[in-house]
């Protein structure tokens, strides 16, 4: 495993006071002080450096680390109890989150799952931080440069934890420019890739590119709900709105659909979904893509009197700020009464949202507003929320959320 050159954070952790709104946050587990809630500081600091906080009596609340440019100014890692932060604390977190996914990491092999979040940033005590698993290859994933220092203490710990045979970083947003030597995809341990990884989620395959996809590789935290849909699928003719590399499309089939069609704006998106498809049902011709903007196909659809049984509608994040909400919730109503237009009598609707910024309860009634304005009342069959591998630790962290509804 790679030791990289990279700085350490600095000996002298940096003291903070906070206001008292903060103060309360943090005790009730929120793992961000935002820049304007800090009220004094000992002294600059460096992206990594660690923060103490100290309330109001100046007794200890919390341990954080520190990004200087960022409106998050500290992330915290510990609270309420003293620690010292290094190999041995980073250890004990990726224990506790590996023990949690023990049902996951030990499933049978006729319902193998070897693909999942390892760790799950703030909501497992490490914001910023998110680990994937792909068979026995993990891919680290840095939301912030406030990591960076720390970074070769998690690949200890990391390697202590789990039998990883290959390691891969990727690195979010403004981290893909750094003066490291990192870069996005690369190795950190094991041989180099040669072509996709093949993965298991229930027993079925799937193909990641933890080096170029979306993400870390693919989206693992719709799997207990592409479960839901194959306990639904039988008989259907089946829609994957959205589909990117046809996840819900694999499942759909091996619960009985009689034909599936994949809709994704990205050639790329909608070939990894026919691979897909054929890792799991080489023989079969029932597996459609199409390559094209959501809203205008199932326009044509509509018009050319295509009707399914099954519609899944599972759009990426509309809204990333808060300014965003209002068209977002607008975008999903939009969905909703394209996919009522193609759907039949007793048909069913799945339709999600990954973003936090719509809250579940707005999600949820601006879908059934949308059904009614259509005339097409939807009757809940169930709502879903997180799997286990993405444990929801304070409000923001509460992202994903699913309908399932019969339409009239």
């Amino acid at each position: 495993m790679k030791t990289l050159n990279l700085p350490s954070p600095a000996e002298k952790r940096i003291a903070l006071r906070v206001t008292s709104a903060a103060e309360r946050a943090i005790k009730q587990g929120h793992p961000w002080i935002f820049e304007s809630a800090i009220v004094d500081q000992s002294h600059a600091g460096r992206a990594g450096d660690l923060v103490v906080i100290f309330d109001k009596k100046r007794k200890f609340l919390a341990i954080g680390i520190y990004d200087p440019n960022s409106i998050i100014r500290v992330r915290i890692v510990q609270r309420l109890k003293p620690a010292t932060v290094g190999v041995d604390f980073f250890k004990a977190k990726l224990d506790a989150a590996n023990q949690l996914r023990a049902p996951l990491r030990d499933t049978p092999p006729e319902n193998l799952t070897n693909g999942y979040r390892l760790f799950h940033g703030e909501n497992d005590g490490l914001p910023g931080l998110v680990i994937d698993r792909y068979a026995e290859t993990y891919v680290i994933k840095l939301y912030t440069p406030a990591w960076i220092p720390h970074l070769n203490d998690v690949l200890t710990a990391l390697d202590a934890t789990v039998l990883a045979e290959r390691i891969v970083l990727r690195l979010g947003g403004s981290l893909k420019e750094n003066t490291f030597e990192l870069n996005d995809g690369m190795l950190l341990k094991g041989k180099g890739l040669e072509g996709a990884i093949i993965f298991h989620e229930n027993g079925l395959c799937f193909e990641a590119d933890p080096v170029l996809g979306q993400k870390t590789g693919f989206f693992l935290d719709q799997r207990e709900n592409r479960a839901r849909v194959e306990k639904l699928a039988k008989g259907k003719r089946v829609l994957n709105v959205f589909s990117y590399t046809g996840g819900f499309s694999v499942y759909a089939a091996r619960g009985g659909a009689t034909e599936v069609v994949s809709l994704d704006a990205s050639k790329p998106a909608t070939d990894a979904a026919e691979r897909n498809f054929k890792l799991n049902f080489p023989d079969s011709n029932i597996h459609k893509t199409i390559t094209g903007d959501a809203f205008a196909e199932m326009a044509r659809m509509k018009v050319e009197g295509q009707r399914f049984e099954m519609v899944i509608i599972d759009p990426p994040s509309f809204a990333k700020k808060a300014s965003q909400t209002d068209a977002a919730i607008n975008a999903y109503q939009k969905l909703t009464k394209f996919g009522l237009d193609i759907l039949t009598h007793n048909g069913i609707l799945v339709q999600a949202s990954c973003s936090s910024r719509v809250e579940s309860e707005v999600f949820f009634e601006a879908i059934h507003i949308a059904a009614r304005q259509a005339r097409r009342p939807l009757k809940e069959i169930e709502r879903t929320s997180h799997a286990l591998d993405h444990p929801i630790g304070f409000k923001e962290g509460e992202y994903l959320k699913c309908l399932f509804a019969v339409v009239a």
